[in-house]
């Protein structure tokens, strides 16, 4: 009997900075439960960071390291999963060429996600995305283009998303299927990948800002030692309704217990919500429970951290064994495309 094939997963960050808890809660956690149930690809996009970082080219060097390092931190093994580096991977760069060629702007301009992104780094004037072009680079407006070659590329069947994800996902099978239909003939060549969308929520900034990020100041990083940890979370906002300590609190509009939710055992989070309603849980022990929590779950990942900075070499082994493999993979793809397309010269 013939074994059955694992369906393929590609997922992956932009190297710019260390990872935090938005990106466990979001993604990673996710994914080393994924990487033991599908065939996984993670890759590290230093080109997409580089789309808004494109003057800063240097940090990628020590940031690229930085989250292979938390990759492993937090459990994802790299005997199991394939992680690659996403410039040395020169199919997908052709890719991103060969899906411009037939993606229309409007498609991209529209895209909610991709506005989202834009209005943070001040490429947008009011709702319209076009309206940015004294600021907006062609590297940033086509992101989504060279998005759907780094899941194409593998030929992945999902990607692990959080929602605000979904509609690059979306366009990214728009661009598939234009492919198929164009060049496919009706066959499908190249597989329409699927959003796997996790279940929990998205987990906003210790500052109640919807965006958690180093630069920002208010997000906790996956490496963070105790008195970091500490630190952080005393800054965190919690219900503005609650001045003193007895005050009855409001938890449905407390960051804090936003977190507590995510991160707390069930029976603590209705003791901690109980006692916040009736005034006798104040808001700074409260932050402290939630930064002892913290600190219990990212002590494994700070342990097997150490043990891969202490062996570099093992580090880039792993990342240049899997490039290797996801360039051939990638290789294999390209082949596919230009045979479907007539332009597989000799």
């Amino acid at each position: 009997m013939t074994a059955s094939i694992r369906k393929r997963i590609l997922t992956g960050d932009r190297p710019t900075g260390k990872l935090h808890l938005g990106h466990y809660v979001g993604t990673l956690m996710n994914r080393v439960k994924l990487q033991h149930e599908y065939e996984t690809f993670i890759l590290i996009a230093d080109v997409q960071a580089l789309s808004t970082h494109w003057d800063r080219p240097e940090v990628l060097r020590e940031t690229v390291r930085e989250v292979a390092l938390d990759y492993f931190a937090v459990g994802i093994d790299p005997a199991v999963s394939t992680i690659c580096v996403q410039s040395m991977i020169p199919p997908i760069a052709e890719l991103s060429v060969i899906y411009g060629l037939f993606t229309r702007m409007n498609k991209l301009r529209h895209n909610p996600t991709l506005k989202t992104e834009a209005q943070s780094y001040g490429y947008m004037k009011g709702d319209d995305l076009m309206l940015g072009f004294d600021k907006l680079t062609y590297g940033f407006f086509g992101y989504p283009i060279s998005q759907a070659a780094d899941i194409t590329f593998v030929r992945a069947n999902l990607v692990p998303v959080g929602e605000d994800q979904v509609p690059h996902i979306e366009l990214c099978r728009d661009i598939v299927g234009w492919f198929n239909q164009l060049y496919g003939r009706g066959a499908q060549v190249i597989p329409q990948p699927e959003a796997l969308v996790g279940d929990i929520p998205r987990l906003s900034g210790l500052d109640g800002q919807s965006k958690m990020g180093k630069s920002l100041g208010n997000a906790v990083l996956i490496s963070d030692d105790d008195a970091s940890i500490l630190e952080s979370v005393m800054r965190a906002v919690t219900d503005p309704q609650k001045i003193r300590r007895n005050d009855p609190g409001h938890p449905e509009v407390c960051n804090v217990f936003a977190y507590h939710r995510v991160f707390s055992p069930p029976d603590e989070v209705a003791c901690i919500e109980r006692d916040c309603r009736s005034g006798t849980l104040g808001c700074v022990e409260d932050k402290r429970r939630l930064a002892r929590t913290l600190q219990q779950l990212v002590e494994p990942f700070r342990q097997r951290r150490a043990v891969w900075e202490s062996r570099p070499d093992d580090v880039t082994d792993v990342l240049m064994s899997g490039t290797a493999r996801a360039r051939a993979e990638g290789e294999e793809t390209l082949q596919i495309v230009r045979q479907a397309m007539g332009i597989d010269y000799w």
